[in-house]
């Protein structure tokens, strides 16, 4: 059998951890909901939530894999002792699949306006044309780019590929997003901008609305449920203090997704001053694709000559986030090939590459009917019920001496701390009702 991979180093780990937690979703979900949701208000409810909420959950999974070293079927069979843990690995593999199926999608639109835009630079009309013109063939095209991108990486392994990559891109994307906030913060519109993102409101701070978007918002961004931070942790060292190590990576991904406010807030604001609609008809902030494929690209047209270096600039970025999250997914179904079922790693990338690819192909053909269903099925039904069932597995099914043997290796003195007087319980009681209520109102 091979040597199981292991990340070099505490920074690997945690920008690899962050990238898969820093998607789309931080940069074209998160900034729209502060503003629309009391400003800072919403931020304090959202890091409050961050980690009442998130952070058990992605230590239940970072515990999991690192006692186990196994992929998430192999994980849950071995701490349940019974099918109904393998069972729900396999739930969250084809779950984290048909997850990524979509966003392969959405990187692959990334990736065509990271083209347009270079081909804008160098004045390519014709191919900006047929870039831009919506098509069947141009989506599967760009999506099988992405997907092989993505694909190259896992191949590279723990260190060589996903590490070694998480560790160049990472930096790359805050570097992005802190430069296009210095030149958006000099336009003029971005004052008010910067007003409407931090400023709170706090009579919007109790409404049940925000407070259940702030939830989701907490929960999601950090991929959680799904196994990608299971399959992480199994290749974290065993001396590593893990509640350390995962407060490190919720604050990176709360960092990224506050800064990336800080950049589309104003931005938004700057499209307005400069006559570019940003509101829907009911008075709300745009956001999602809308945002990023029609109303930042028009804000770029008003600003000249600059706007074709910062629209490069910017959809490099998208690309990056959506990249860095990809890998991710695709090592989950990888890792449970290679280790359940022998596979080689580079014909293991490939298969489910292959598999990812043809799912991808079916939505794009059938765009209007399963775009939207595999979304909702996986995001808003799925991945709430398999952040429950982990909960469940670290608080009621698996040992809790087994549970602080795991954590005494990184810490001796785990069990004096505040981390071990909270967090079983908390797991066990408090997480388990939390997530039932999001997910019931979120479905009624």
């Amino acid at each position: 059998m091979a040597i199981r991979g292991e990340f070099s180093s505490r920074i690997g780990f945690v920008l690899a951890a962050a990238g898969s937690a820093v998607g789309l979703g931080n940069i074209w979900g998160f900034p729209t909901k502060v503003a629309s949701n009391g400003g800072a208000a919403f931020v304090l409810v959202y890091l409050l939530l961050a980690f009442v909420l998130a952070y058990p959950v992605l230590m239940a999974e970072l515990i999991i894999g690192r006692s186990t070293r196994s992929n998430m079927v192999d994980a849950l069979g071995k701490i349940s002792n019974s099918w109904m843990g393998r069972a729900t690995g396999v739930w969250g593999g084809v779950t984290v699949a048909l997850i990524l199926s979509f966003y392969a999608i959405v990187g692959g639109w990334m990736l065509v306006y990271f083209a347009d835009s270079a081909v804008n630079v160098v004045g390519m009309e014709a191919a900006s044309d047929w870039l831009l013109e919506s098509s069947v063939l141009r989506d599967v095209l760009f999506c099988a780019v992405f997907l092989v991108l993505t694909s190259l990486i896992v191949i590279g392994g723990v260190k060589s590929g996903i590490e070694k990559w998480s560790v160049r891109l990472m930096p790359t994307l805050v570097v992005i997003i802190v430069a296009l906030i210095v030149y958006v913060s000099f336009q003029p519109g971005a004052v008010e901008g910067w007003s409407a993102y931090l400023v709170p409101d706090f009579s919007q701070i109790m409404n049940p609305d925000l407070l259940i978007s702030a939830m989701g918002q907490a929960f999601f961004s950090m991929s959680l449920g799904v196994g990608t931070m299971l399959v992480y942790g199994s290749y974290v060292s065993k001396n590593e203090n893990l509640p350390t190590l995962g407060a490190s990576v919720a604050l990176v991904d709360i960092g990224v997704a506050v800064i990336a406010g800080m950049l589309i807030i104003p931005s938004m604001y700057v499209a307005l001053n400069n006559g570019v609609e940003i509101f829907t008809a009911d008075g709300a902030l745009i956001q999602g694709d809308t945002l990023i494929f029609k109303v930042l690209p028009a804000l770029f047209d008003t600003i000249g000559t600059v706007g074709l270096l910062v629209a490069f600039a910017f959809f490099a970025l998208m690309v990056i986030a959506a990249v860095t999250s990809s890998i991710s997914m695709l090592e989950v179904p990888v890792a449970y090939l290679v280790e359940s079922k022998g596979l080689a790693r580079k014909r293991a990338v490939w298969t489910v590459t292959t598999v990812i690819f043809v799912a991808s192909s079916v939505i794009i053909f059938n765009f209007e009917q399963l775009f939207g269903l595999v979304i909702a099925l996986t995001t808003q039904y799925s991945q709430p019920l398999l952040g429950l069932a982990l909960c469940i597995f670290a608080g009621w099914v698996w040992r809790r001496d087994a549970i602080l043997q795991e954590l005494r290796q990184g810490n001796e003195d785990i069990e004096s701390g505040w981390f071990w007087k909270i967090w079983p319980w908390y797991v066990r009681f408090v997480c388990p009702v939390i997530i039932f209520i999001m997910f019931y109102r979120s479905v009624v």
